[in-house]
């Protein structure tokens, strides 16, 4: 594997983002955080490279490197990328491994553009690897089990808010509505609200598509979960 590239700097966007979601943190035992916000880390530079990348080739072969690079977490010591030391020292000793999160690569792979528009395939297959891969990790975290269909339901959510074709954003919207709503039914244990949390926002994205992360009455509503678990 070669070094380790450099650190790509999050587009505006995902910065807004990055803020929001540390507020989410916030509602974490203390005790986890740390490993919260390094999963978080983690999918801002996979989603940076797309971001960022112009070629797809290109792209192919900076998620590879995050991919071989994840799965030698677990037998060598990381390289000097401060996503990845933060990972291992933050997420691995809490039992998750660099395997179990290497499958989100592959998520960001489905979105790579090759030319054809995304379809319902492809838009599932990025939800299911990086945000029940993602989510999984941070319920193991957490202690919360079964957190992967909320993760696919706010990754879902996530792709549909990003998009510029309204008309995928809108199938990759109608998949995550319901989907949300039903892992959000009921009162979320106040250990696991750091993670609702995030779902919450996803769910606050889709139905005030108007108000971007930072929006008072998005942080206002964040706050409400918290407390509440609603």
């Amino acid at each position: 594997m070669t070094d380790a590239p450099r650190s790509d700097m999050p587009h505006p966007a995902i910065e807004a983002v990055m803020r929001e979601q540390a507020l989410a943190v916030g509602y974490a035992p203390a005790s986890a955080r740390e490993g919260f916000a390094a999963l978080l880390d983690l999918d801002h530079q996979l989603a940076s490279i797309l971001q960022s990348t112009t070629e797809p080739m290109i792209g192919q072969m900076r998620l590879t490197w995050w991919y071989e690079a994840l799965v030698k977490l677990d037998r060598e010591p990381a390289p000097a990328h401060p996503v990845l030391q933060r990972v291992a020292t933050s997420v691995l000793p809490a039992g998750v491994k660099g395997a179990d999160l290497a499958p989100m690569i592959e998520g960001w792979e489905a979105l790579l553009d090759d030319g054809e528009p995304l379809d319902d395939e492809r838009i599932t297959r990025h939800a299911e690897a990086r945000g029940g891969v993602l989510f999984a990790a941070m319920g193991k975290l957490l202690g919360a089990e079964r957190m992967d269909a909320m993760g696919i339901a706010w990754a879902e959510a996530d792709l549909a808010a990003h998009l510029s074709d309204k008309a995928v954003a809108e199938l990759a919207g109608r998949l995550a509505a319901a989907e949300l709503d039903a892992v959000l039914a009921g009162q979320s244990p106040k250990g696991a609200r750091g993670l609702t949390g995030l779902a919450v926002l996803a769910r606050e994205s889709l139905r005030h598509p108007d108000r971007l992360p930072g929006h008072p009455l998005r942080a206002a509503r964040l706050a409400w979960h918290g407390l509440t678990g609603r």
